[in-house]
């Protein structure tokens, strides 16, 4: 039995030589840019008259290698932090959202509530939940009453959980009405309907929509040093109240930036994902 290769024609070989030499020609003007463009910004900033005061106080070397241990311990605080708010803020955006879908007037007074909860914590910025639920409630000195610190967790779980239901509600609405009166018609009932059919796609739909939400939490759980939790920014707080130079900061937001670049390459590459299956691609 004998097999035939394709062998490509010269037009064709020739047009894969131009992509070719297209991407190569590309790639080298955007690095000549680019490099062009870094070295004027570094010129202007290191030739400003106010570069070396800003230097010492921002960029002391000497000083962010003695605070890397205080602030790396802070971020485990923050990281631990992200993982346990952004469960819960997916799980309670994902039942906000069921709720607020249901049908019949029977369940009016709770979509009512679930309404009325995603337009309060959707409107209030994150710093006021978290100074009156970490500040104001352990003042009613209630029995019980959980650590700062999990009430700053909360604080931001209630404050996403607001913006994942609407993430979720668009997705769960996304999906045609006729595929759910399919499901009906095969015997499956309202809560199977929505585990086995209106659920997988509306989740898929809005990936992208929650990752970014959830890029925007792992900043903001930096928050959560403003009720007196050693994090990274609180840790790098105290390093510059003992030493009197900003590094520390400077380090702690390098350190997030490095934190958040896997789940912004997973979000960008989602996203990607998503569009190329929208277009049929």
């Amino acid at each position: 039995m004998s097999t035939t290769h394709h062998v490509p024609s010269p037009a064709q070989r020739a047009r894969e030589e131009y992509r070719r030499r297209q991407t190569t020609l590309s790639v080298l003007i955007a690095a000549a840019s680019t490099a062009a463009i870094g070295t004027l910004l570094a010129i202007a900033v290191t030739g400003a008259p106010g570069w070396d005061r800003v230097r010492a106080s921002f960029l002391d070397p000497q000083i962010a290698r003695d605070a890397l241990p205080a602030v790396l311990t802070g971020l485990w605080l923050n990281l631990r932090l992200l993982v346990c708010c952004a469960l819960g803020a997916l799980l309670l955006g994902l039942i906000i959202a069921i709720l607020r879908t249901l049908r019949g007037p029977v369940f009016f007074p709770i979509r009512a509530l679930a309404t009325g909860y995603t337009y309060a914590f959707r409107g209030l910025p994150l710093i006021i939940v978290l100074y009156v639920l970490t500040l104001g409630v352990p003042g009613l000195r209630l029995q019980g009453m959980p650590s700062v610190l999990v009430l700053g967790g909360l604080a931001l779980v209630l404050t996403y959980g607001g913006y994942l239901a609407e993430v979720f509600r668009a997705g769960i609405e996304s999906v045609h009405p006729s595929q759910l009166a399919a499901a009906r018609s095969l015997g499956l009932t309202y809560r199977q309907t929505m585990r086995h059919v209106v659920l997988p796609q509306a989740v898929r739909r809005v990936a992208p929509p929650l990752l970014n939400d959830v890029v925007a939490l792992q900043k903001d759980v930096g928050l959560v040093s403003l009720a007196g939790p050693i994090d990274a920014v609180r840790a790098a707080q105290i390093e510059t109240a003992q030493s009197f130079n900003y590094t520390p900061y400077i380090l702690a937001g390098v350190l997030f930036v490095l934190l958040a670049i896997p789940l912004i390459a997973v979000t960008d590459r989602v996203t990607l994902r998503a569009a190329r299956r929208q277009s049929g691609g």
